[in-house]
């Protein structure tokens, strides 16, 4: 509380101590009638124009160009890309299946038309690169659950494999957001935009040409319309579109 410091920082300290009380100690912490608890309070998302993400895909390249076109053309989370395999890409109907997402739960959304024929040339290099690790014994990837024992050979099919195969044995997903970051500085962009800020972008731009925000909801697989609602109030005409009284005088 002297220090300023943020409500989840707050947070995390008194859990800490609860814990070393309950769990270390053995005893109860006492009476905590008089802590005050922080609360979260509600920020705003970031969101850029359309010519501000232009600005910064234009300043990206190779698989991170690509992985950021789909987080804002499809409005996907950096893991839910990140973790996407070639079965999960529908050309023929221009969908993308996202499996088990925040909260373990499906969902469909669009594929940009603007992005298929880059999609199928990456594509072709992850098949090439694919048949190389079989040849040489390799080209196993990890399967959800206990897909593995059910299916033991499914781990080499095609359909399995990522669409974003790592060039290292283990995953770091910083590499994108450092590239990312680096575009944004050189755009000269002041917001302080993250990969997240595309999946931002991209409700706030559907909900500023008339999309249906129960529409909105499903794309983005919010449980609750309360999430999506927030992004009515980052609209540059303000909320339902709403002029403002100075532009009538």
């Amino acid at each position: 509380m002297e220090e300023g410091v943020s409500a989840s920082s707050q947070t995390q300290a008194l859990s800490a101590l609860l814990f070393l009380y309950r769990h270390v100690l053995g005893t109860t912490p006492g009476d905590l009638t008089g802590v005050v608890r922080a609360r979260v309070g509600r920020r705003l998302p970031v969101v850029m124009t359309p010519a501000e993400v232009q600005q910064v895909l234009r300043r990206l390249e190779g698989t991170t160009a690509l992985v950021a076109g789909l987080l804002y053309g499809s409005g996907l989370r950096l893991m839910e890309a990140l973790r996407m395999r070639v079965q999960d890409l529908d050309v023929g109907q221009r969908q993308i299946t996202v499996r088990s997402g925040k909260g373990d739960k499906d969902r469909i959304t669009l594929m940009p038309k603007r992005l298929m024929e880059p999609l199928g040339a990456h594509l072709e290099g992850v098949r090439r690169l694919h048949d190389a690790d079989l040849a040489a014994g390799c080209g196993r990837v990890v399967l959800p659950q206990a897909l593995g024992r059910k299916y033991p050979n499914a781990a080499v099919e095609w359909g399995w494999q990522w669409v974003f195969p790592q060039t290292r044995r283990w995953r770091d997903p910083s590499i994108r957001q450092k590239d990312v970051r680096r575009a944004v500085q050189a755009a000269g962009l002041a917001k302080r935009v993250s990969c997240h800020t595309f999946r931002h972008s991209f409700a706030t731009h559907l909900l500023e040409r008339g999309t249906d925000i129960r529409t909105i909801q499903e794309l983005l697989g919010h449980n609750d319309l309360r999430t999506t609602m927030i992004y009515t109030h980052v609209l540059n005409r303000g909320p339902c579109g709403v002029r403002s009284p100075a532009d009538l005088l």
